[in-house]
């Protein structure tokens, strides 16, 4: 499933959404904060690591799912618009190899995936059900990246580093990433001005992983991280 119809996916769920209910949402003015768990699921796959030896010609990593606290706040622009910004504590995620590197713990990294969306609320003021569709910018920092020890030794098996007199230590960097998001939601009136939220996002992120050796060797691959995005919380309205 490429980026285009990740997209088309969440645009499909909110419109059904939407369809189900009356025109008119959430006033000018109103301010929602939700508090909940937000998992990322990273779908995407990646290149093929550069330098190393002939022979290892597909060696890859993918990127496991995650889940945290989330925060995330809305501020109603005008009747039926809100701007929003996601925010959760830092995300860890384990780095597995594929391919060529099958069944090797790579490392690991922590993100922060700050997101802010602009939002068109569909129900009317007091329906109980107030989906919404979402389209914005998410900004991904990596930090406190791992290399596990599974990874040097899986490296110290190739011949050309064993002459060298084998890896004892590497670091692991990711670059930023700046992407795209697209979300669809919904709100469910409970009591008075508490909500229970659940959403969904699709969002963009694309990195490039370094990993430099004590030996002096450097190993590259793009990674598309790609995650669906699940958020389930709480929520109240001032």
């Amino acid at each position: 499933m490429n980026k285009a119809i990740k997209f088309g996916t969440v645009t499909a769920v909110g419109l059904a959404l939407g369809a189900a209910t009356p025109v008119m949402a959430h006033e000018k003015g109103d301010i929602l904060v939700r508090g909940g768990v937000v998992t990322v699921m990273p779908t995407g796959d990646s290149g093929t690591v550069s330098g190393l030896p002939d022979g290892v010609n597909n060696a890859r990593v993918e990127v496991e799912n995650n889940s945290q606290l989330s925060l995330v706040g809305v501020y109603i622009l005008r009747d039926k618009i809100g701007l929003e910004v996601l925010a959760a504590t830092p995300f860890k995620h384990d780095i597995v190899g594929k391919g060529d590197l099958e069944g090797v713990d790579v490392g690991e990294t922590r993100h922060l995936p700050p997101t802010v969306s602009l939002q068109y609320y569909f129900g009317e003021k007091d329906a109980k059900f107030k989906p919404y569709l979402g389209v914005g910018l998410n900004y991904t920092l990596f930090f406190s990246e791992k290399v596990d020890g599974g990874l040097l030794n899986t490296l110290n098996t190739l011949p050309t580093v064993a002459r060298l007199g084998g890896v004892k230590s590497a670091d692991l960097e990711l670059d930023g990433s700046l992407g795209l998001a697209a979300q669809a939601g919904v709100d469910v009136k409970l009591k008075d001005r508490w909500y229970l939220n659940a959403a969904l996002w699709y969002v963009d992120i694309d990195t490039e992983a370094e990993l430099k050796t004590d030996l002096g060797t450097t190993h590259k691959v793009d990674v598309e991280v790609d995650p669906w995005v699940f958020n389930v919380s709480l929520a109240y309205k001032f």
